[in-house]
């Protein structure tokens, strides 16, 4: 069973790239840089264990 902030955070990433690629179709291109610091947050997480989602869920204090 997926946890709660597991649900959380790939609700809030998916929610984040899909906005940036619908905006970035239907006002600028430059949007579309949204889903691409996205990816390399995502990257970088894999290699340092750190997310920015994970962490801020960790201070508002949502539960496993």
């Amino acid at each position: 069973m997926v946890n709660q902030k597991r649900r959380l955070h790939d609700g809030i990433v998916g929610a984040v790239i899909t906005v940036g690629v619908v905006l970035g179709y239907y006002l600028s291109p430059v949007w579309l840089l949204l889903p691409g610091v996205v990816g390399i947050a995502l990257v970088q997480s894999a290699f340092t264990g750190f997310c920015p989602v994970y962490y801020t869920l960790d201070k508002v204090g949502t539960q496993d």
